[in-house]
């Protein structure tokens, strides 16, 4: 697979790049066929959404085990990247010469500091409280989604501290 890459970042279109190493694409009918192709395309990045678009596009990769490409200074994904930017970003980013040089100036930029997350997710958590007329049940599933967040941001709570805060 790395050779294919190799002989496309020389004679090969940004479509058969991203053909061969993200195994998505542009015909119509394999696009609807084809959930890689629908993540990233309902997914562009548009300069509010980085958080969301590093981890999808980190998803695609790795599961065409491509996950390192992201560190690397190939061209040709360097235009995949910027193929999945909408039309204004692309303008911003199109001068930088490789793709660790995009990442990091978009993480510079765009990122959601981790702390910013963490504080919105706590908040919620204990600002949640039952409906009236709502169902248990639903409140539970919020609420269990809410601690699933939590310890995906490394928050920190004891388990005892989610479940007074539950019930």
């Amino acid at each position: 697979m790395l050779s294919n890459m190799i002989r496309l970042e020389f004679s090969g279109s940004c479509e058969e790049a991203r053909q061969n190493i993200l195994g998505i694409s542009w015909d119509e009918n394999e696009m609807s066929k084809n959930p890689l192709t629908l993540i990233m395309d309902t997914n562009k990045f548009n300069g509010t959404n980085y958080n969301d678009w590093l981890r999808n596009l980190r998803m695609v990769l790795d599961f065409k085990n491509q996950g390192y490409v992201l560190d690397k200074p190939l061209p040709t994904i360097r235009s995949i990247i910027l193929a999945l930017m909408t039309n204004e970003i692309q303008k911003q980013y199109d001068r930088l010469e490789d793709v660790p040089s995009i990442m990091l100036c978009m993480k510079e930029v765009y990122a959601v500091p981790d702390r910013h997350i963490r504080f919105a997710a706590t908040k919620a958590f204990f600002g949640t409280k039952i409906a009236e007329g709502s169902s248990a049940q639903s409140h539970g599933v919020k609420m269990l989604s809410l601690v699933e967040k939590l310890e995906d941001l490394k928050a920190g709570l004891e388990n005892d501290t989610y479940t007074d805060v539950i019930l």
